[in-house]
């Protein structure tokens, strides 16, 4: 199973991540004391990042949502977002993110003067700034609030800055009572103009908040998704019947912007080893792994493959799948997809499974070989072995390995599962 390290190192997607959901507790306390904001619950970085995150373990969307009226009461001046925007991109390429979809609702920003516009290239700008030269591609997804009444004008804010770094148009906020057929004015714009949407759906509401999104509003992909498991029944022999919904999205192949520690903090799945992304990726929908909020959730794209490899047993081959999944699911150009995924993405998945193919566990072979001292050297020795020790090469999986209530699949000298 690769280790967190090793997993910071491979090129990674993100497709959903909120900009207000990943500020580092410093930059806040730093930028509250610039411009003024003076209703942080905290004045020093431990005690902040205790306060901004424990909302996180309510189970509740709302209350998950709390913390944000400081991260953005304090994102309210140009120099500011351009500050968050540079910083959130050399965090993500730090953490190993090659390409990243960041989303923002710029009428959040304008409590101190800016226009809409302004909001807009600062952010673009910060991304720019903070990109360069760190082998990362940030862009733009422009949220409107879906329990205001703004988001036409955040629709065709968004396609007026499609060639400068925007990408697409997403709604956001509190999903029950909100449906996104309120904002049906704006999604109609968009597909007129031949732009990009996600919406926000099956998070806080279930299967009718995503029918809408998906039927009427016309959404590429899906901001979470998680509750379109309650579509799906399994009987007690394991045999699975999808809905007609649930169907319609794995047909269609629509994408799943699936975040599973934000998931299980507002209480959309009850836990990860719970969580529908080990279903959904056995029935082979368009599952896609995300962060959401960095900062409320703490975490990085690199921690939660990290801990679906710890819970489900996921290998290189799964987390390279995943990855695939949210670079072909991008808003960026098909030419651009296609360039990051032949001469980033799979090269680089390619020399971490050879690296991992070069180590051994000490204890597969049945000690150190002659000459290591086994007490100095416990963890690792390298070898010219498949990753898999030797008397599990060419054995089926059991169910609980790989495959769970889904049956097993048969391994391979690579590692990699054939039903994967």
């Amino acid at each position: 199973m690769p280790t967190l390290a090793e997993i910071r190192t491979v090129p990674k997607v993100l497709l959903h991540d909120h900009l207000d959901g990943g500020l580092r507790p410093r930059t806040i306390l730093e930028l509250a004391h610039e411009t003024g904001y003076h209703g942080l619950p905290a004045d020093n970085e431990e005690e902040l990042t205790q306060r901004l995150t424990e909302g996180a373990y309510r189970g509740h969307l709302e209350i998950y949502l709390d913390a944000f009226r400081h991260t953005v009461g304090v994102m309210q001046t140009a120099d500011a977002l351009r500050r968050v925007a540079a910083e959130c991109a050399e965090d993500l390429a730090a953490d190993g993110v090659v390409y990243a979809e960041v989303r923002f609702a710029p009428e959040l920003h304008t409590e101190r003067g800016l226009s809409l516009d302004e909001v807009v290239e600062a952010v673009l700008d910060g991304f720019r700034q903070g990109g360069e030269g760190r082998g990362i591609r940030v862009y733009a997804l422009l949220t409107a609030m879906r329990t205001a009444a703004r988001s036409l004008e955040i629709a065709e804010l968004a396609v007026r800055y499609r060639d400068r770094g925007v990408v697409g148009f997403d709604i956001a906020g509190a999903e029950a009572g909100w449906p996104p057929s309120r904002h049906l004015d704006a999604f109609q714009y968009i597909k007129r103009e031949n732009f990009h949407i996600t919406i926000h759906a099956g998070e806080g509401f279930g299967l009718p908040s995503i029918w809408e999104a998906v039927q009427w509003c016309g959404t590429e992909r899906l901001g979470h998704g998680v509750r379109i498991v309650d579509d799906i029944q399994i009987s007690q022999e394991g045999n699975v019947r999808l809905g007609r919904l649930s169907a319609y999205i794995r047909d269609r192949r629509i994408p799943l912007e699936m975040c599973p520690t934000s998931n299980v903090q507002t209480g959309a799945a009850p836990s990860i080893a719970l969580h529908p992304i080990r279903l959904l990726r056995q029935l082979s929908f368009r599952v896609t792994v995300n962060t959401d909020n960095r900062l409320m959730s703490q975490v990085t794209l690199s921690s939660e493959f990290h801990r679906l490899a710890t819970e489900f047993g996921y290998g290189w081959t799964d987390i390279e799948w995943l990855t695939v999944n949210a670079m072909k699911s991008a808003f960026a150009g098909f030419d651009e997809r296609l360039h990051l995924i032949n001469t980033v993405i799979k090269p680089g998945f390619a020399t971490a499974r050879a690296v991992s193919d070069a180590v051994v566990q000490v204890g597969l072979l049945g000690g150190p070989p002659v000459g290591l001292n086994a007490k100095n050297h416990p963890e690792r020795v390298r070898y010219s072995l498949s990753s898999h020790p030797p008397q599990t090469l060419g054995r089926r999986c059991t169910s609980a390995e790989r495959f769970g209530m889904m049956g097993a699949g048969h391994c391979s000298k690579s590692g990699a599962c054939e039903r994967g």
